[in-house]
């Protein structure tokens, strides 16, 4: 598959799952053994299309008005790395923290495989410490006690 086609399954795997919610689309997109390496997420959440079916399912409920967009999409050979920002508003329970109402925003980079058309495997970093920041769970620097 040309790099080209790569980058346009990425971006049709953020626009329409990811911003859309278009959920089923994950079964056209993906593979059923899907492999998400990011060291941040519960072993549960990092094996297997149902689990990214899952992890997509809560931010979405944490985040309604969720979109991300992708500022860089840089692709070579079976690989396509997407760097870009997530924003919404913080609406529903994320992963124990109870709903703010805040607005938040925070970057993010995710390098993709894909064979055969779907995406394989994944590794990720994003702005957690900016994430937990905005939704208040711990303070912002200046803002400690101490």
């Amino acid at each position: 598959m040309s790099t080209e086609r790569n980058k346009a399954i990425v971006r049709r795997f953020f626009e329409e799952v990811h911003n859309s919610g278009k959920i089923d689309r994950l079964d056209e997109l993906m593979v059923a053994d899907y492999v998400n390496h990011d060291p941040s997420l519960p072993p549960e959440l990092r094996r297997g299309r149902d689990a990214h079916r899952q992890l997509v399912l809560v931010f979405r409920g944490a985040f309604p008005d969720a979109r991300g967009t992708i500022e860089d999409l840089i692709a070579e050979g079976d690989k396509v790395a997407a760097r870009g920002t997530f924003r919404g508003t913080h609406h529903g329970e994320l992963m124990g923290i109870p709903p703010t109402g805040k607005q938040v925003a925070f970057t993010w980079i995710h390098i993709y495989r894909i064979a055969d058309g779907k995406l394989v495997e994944q590794w990720s970093v994003f702005d957690q410490m900016g994430l937990m920041q905005q939704l208040g769970v711990i303070p912002a620097p200046g803002q400690g006690g101490g």
